[in-house]
């Protein structure tokens, strides 16, 4: 299906293969995400970690398979925006577009900061804004030099990252069964009926589920997709399982660990459960390595997906039109690119001493887009299209539906005030946008899918 169809023509470098994007799929979940989180989810869980990742991915799963479905339909680079701009309604496609934003304008900034913070332990002396500075300029000048560059350093850090993982699993497991904390693999981290309610499991999956938020930035890269059938579709709910994997046996270890312990701060729980399963190098590792994870790969694959978005939005004009201006040599969206380093940077430091509030409207964005996905499914498919396909068209969006309205139910107050002061601002500036249309600006036409 070619991008003449849908009235636009082809301006990116098409050179990933589905390989390249289920490493970019890794890459910006990052395998070793719990690392950071771990804490925080021990705290909400009531150490019931694994329960929380689970319940978190089986909601991104439905939503996995609706991207999938929505990449096959409408292969454009605008993600989300897109898909429900093609698939339900155009002015609902710019609030899910706008609400993505929110989510991918604010990542890199969170990334950075957890980045900062550990490496304080460290390097004391460093102050935060400077590695905010380095890690913004370092991702942006790796964006703009193209999609063929970052897919030699993501293959490279990913190998940096599992090569983490593997180390901390096989000491944690033998620490486990030579008697540090539980003594062995138990279910509690799975569920403990002691402790176990639908508000607590809620608030703890609200934070989890920000560990998998990255799989959906795949279909970011579809106009750089080399054109493989379904490579987007494959690469979303692949790289997701994959990542749920992980994120599960990791957690289950370090939860089991973790019984018996009292932690000075949940931002660095994780790596005091390290250091009781491999001593201070461990710790070290874990430390060095989320902050590269983070500050380098995850943040390079959160800029690609923003930049991307804000190009297919700007293309159509629903945002200036200076933002798809694509470089000539290296054929990437390099001014949206610029701009969301240069936001990055603002946001990293207003929130530099509020990581938690960062945290939680980062989440906000992007599942409240994620259910307007699940909808834009079953309308387009189901009954625009009238595919029969019950279950994979109905009552799969469906369910992903409900599993992220039940998140967002168990979210913090505080981010549904912040989300919802982010949609009011984005209603505004829609209508501003309809009523310059009306007063003589030529209006937009989207061509059918």
């Amino acid at each position: 299906m070619s991008l003449e169809q849908f009235g636009y023509e082809d301006q990116l470098d098409r050179a990933l293969t589905l390989g390249d994007l289920i490493v970019y799929g890794m890459i910006f979940m990052v395998p070793i995400a719990p690392f950071s989180v771990f804490g925080f989810v021990w705290q909400e869980a009531k150490g019931m970690v694994v329960l929380a990742y689970l319940i978190g991915l089986t909601g991104m799963l439905f939503t996995a398979l609706s991207y999938a479905a929505m990449s096959r339909a409408f292969p454009l680079a605008g993600s989300v925006y897109a898909y429900v701009q093609r698939g339900l309604h155009e002015t609902v496609g710019f609030l899910a577009g706008w609400l993505i934003l929110l989510d991918y304008i604010l990542v890199p900034a969170l990334l950075y900061l957890f980045s900062a913070l550990a490496l304080q332990p460290l390097l004391p002396g460093i102050p935060a804004w400077a590695w905010l500075v380095g890690f913004v300029a370092l991702n942006a000048a790796a964006n703009v030099l193209g999609v063929r560059v970052t897919a030699r350093l993501y293959k490279m850090l990913l190998a940096l990252e599992l090569l983490t993982l593997a180390l901390f699993v096989l000491f944690g497991a033998i620490a486990l069964y030579k008697g540090q904390g539980a003594g062995r693999l138990t279910l509690a981290p799975l569920y403990d009926p002691q402790h176990f309610s639908l508000t607590t499991v809620a608030g703890a999956t609200s934070i989890a589920v920000l560990s998998f938020l990255g799989f959906d930035g795949i279909s970011t890269l579809s106009e750089e997709s080399t054109g493989a059938r379904n490579a987007i579709a494959r690469a979303t709910v692949l790289s997701l399982v994959l990542i749920g994997a992980l994120f599960m046996v990791q957690t289950w270890i370090a939860a089991d660990l973790a019984r018996g312990m009292r932690f000075s701060s949940a931002d660095t729980a994780f790596y005091a459960i390290a250091a009781r399963a491999g001593g201070g190098a461990l710790r070290i590792t874990a430390i060095l390595a989320i902050v590269i994870s983070f500050g380098i790969a995850n943040a390079m694959a959160a800029q690609a997906a923003v930049s991307r978005v804000l190009f297919a939005m700007a293309r159509d004009r629903k945002l200036p039109a200076v933002l798809a201006t694509v470089h000539a040599r290296y054929k990437t969206p390099y001014v949206s690119t610029l701009l969301v380093a240069g936001v990055s940077l603002l946001v990293g430091l207003f929130f530099t001493h509020r990581v938690d509030d960062l945290t939680r409207v980062v989440n906000f964005g992007a599942l409240t887009s994620f259910a307007l996905l699940h909808v834009a499914v079953a309308y387009h498919y189901y009954f625009r299209k009238r595919s029969g396909a019950w279950f994979r068209h109905l009552i799969c969006p469906l369910a992903g539906l409900g599993v992220i309205l039940y998140v967002l139910y168990g979210m913090d107050p505080m981010a549904k005030i912040l989300g919802g002061s982010w949609i009011a601002l984005g209603v505004l500036y829609a209508l501003v946008q309809t009523l310059r249309r009306r007063n003589g600006a030529t209006p937009l036409s989207i061509p059918p899918g």
